[in-house]
């Protein structure tokens, strides 16, 4: 039974407290099971990568069957009816056009001193896609992580994507080769992380990894950070909907649903200032529940961790609802949608409007799909462009820009007891040192 809670309500403080932390993330013993993995990839290369697809996946391979090759690329792409695949094109364009009005551009002035100061943006050399592979094919996720380092100018993207039993999606390398995906693997799990993490043999390592996976994937990731960059830790998927009594409760409740029937550990939470349209979204989420393909695990998502909070205002009461859940995706269902909106801090990605499910997002909207989870949309924002690019400052000195602020450099140097870097200001400005 989902949760139902009351904003007049005494105990409705703690409630809420209760409910936004619920524990939904993986045990510490996935952690410790990553890390053997992490190890033995590292030790062992194709091998351990081999040992453990066919321990997992049910799928027997060799250092040379580990990649797809070209032609079951092609194979997969002709066997893909052509509506489907004008949709993927259509997903590709948008979300390319988007990601292309966030590129950074290069910077260079000169301050009053006369020190030309600047920064300039390069793409990684290489980057590892992680596409899920387990409960639901994702092509969709593929054109999400693809694009914007395809559009950053990444000179080799890297894809890898378990296939258990060796069955994949035709759509996952279909969207792959729209989206210029470089090489593309057959692996995954945390042995697939290790690959792109360390190198193997057949593999060469890369030098971000990007895409959301499993809880191993999720505890793999975190332990190769430092070797590697990440995106971020992706946790179990959620959305937080803020509706009025004037929507049509049947499509608020398929709103819910929608990432609930992600996986069991998903969230979907209603804040609404109508009690009536609050006994509506529940009956409309229970019709929805008999009908829906992924019924079961929807199900366990909304009992074991749905909500629904009344409150007196949106306007007022909302936001700062808002703000301590830090949603992934957040919908605004209301008259004042955009007032709402300005007043919400935390937030991986606002809708807004009746017209604007959060499932449009998903797909072909433009933004990206992969953002922030559990409360981390307080201080990270989605993938975009900008991941696939690094930052690097320019400083030049003239003998008079060096002349101007030198001195000031010789002195904090002095004061942190750090005589070469004093020194190596002061010897070109002829400083005496005593």
């Amino acid at each position: 039974m989902v949760r139902r809670l009351s904003l007049a309500d005494a105990d409705c403080a703690v409630a809420f407290a209760e409910l936004i932390a619920a524990k939904r993330d993986s045990d510490a013993d996935v952690g410790e099971a990553a890390g053997k993995i992490l190890a033995d990839v590292k030790a062992r290369g194709d091998a351990a990568v081999i040992d453990y697809t066919n321990k997992f996946d049910g799928l027997a391979l060799t250092p040379q069957t580990l990649r797809i090759t070209k032609d079951e690329i092609a194979a997969a792409v002709a066997a893909v009816d052509a509506e489907t695949l004008d949709a993927l094109k259509l997903a590709a364009e948008r979300i390319t056009a988007y990601h292309e009005k966030l590129l950074p551009e290069d910077m260079s002035f000169t301050d009053g001193a006369g020190i030309q100061l600047g920064a300039r943006w390069r793409p990684i050399d290489a980057v590892g896609i992680y596409v899920p592979g387990g409960r639901a094919a994702y092509p969709s996720s593929v054109l999400m992580n693809a694009l914007p380092a395809r559009i950053a100018g990444v000179p080799r993207v890297v894809m890898v994507v378990p296939t258990p039993k060796g069955v994949i999606n035709p759509l996952v390398l279909a969207a792959a080769d729209i989206a210029g995906v470089h090489e593309i693997y057959r692996i995954g799990g945390a042995q697939a992380v290790g690959a792109l993490a360390y190198g193997t043999d057949t593999i060469k390592p890369v030098d971000k990894i990007v895409g959301p996976g499993n809880a191993y994937v999720a505890a793999a990731k975190r332990q190769v950070f430092g070797t590697v960059g990440i995106d971020m830790i992706a946790g179990p998927s959620e959305i937080l909907v803020v509706a009025d009594g004037a929507n049509d409760p049947a499509w608020i409740a398929a709103d819910l649903l929608s990432q609930a029937e992600h996986d069991p550990s998903s969230q979907s939470i209603l804040i609404t200032d109508d009690g009536m349209f609050a006994d509506r979204v529940a009956a409309a989420v229970e019709a929805h529940l008999k009908v829906l393909p992924r019924a079961e695990i929807a199900r366990a998502s909304w009992d074991g961790f749905g909500g629904i909070v009344v409150v007196g205002d949106l306007l007022r009461d909302a936001p700062g609802l808002v703000d301590r859940i830090a949603p992934e995706h957040l919908e605004i269902a209301s008259d004042n949608a955009d007032a709402i909106a300005e007043k919400v801090r935390h937030a991986g990605a606002i809708f807004l409007g009746r017209h604007t499910p959060e499932a449009i997002g998903d797909y072909l909207a433009g933004p990206n799909h992969v953002l922030p989870t559990s409360g981390s949309a307080r201080f990270s924002s989605g993938l975009g462009t900008m991941d696939f690019l690094k930052r690097t400052s320019i400083v030049r000195c003239s003998p008079e820009g060096l002349a101007a602020i030198g001195p000031a450099a010789v002195k904090l140097a002095e004061a942190e007891g750090l005589g070469a870097h004093g020194l190596s200001v002061a010897i070109r400005l002829n400083i005496p040192r005593g």
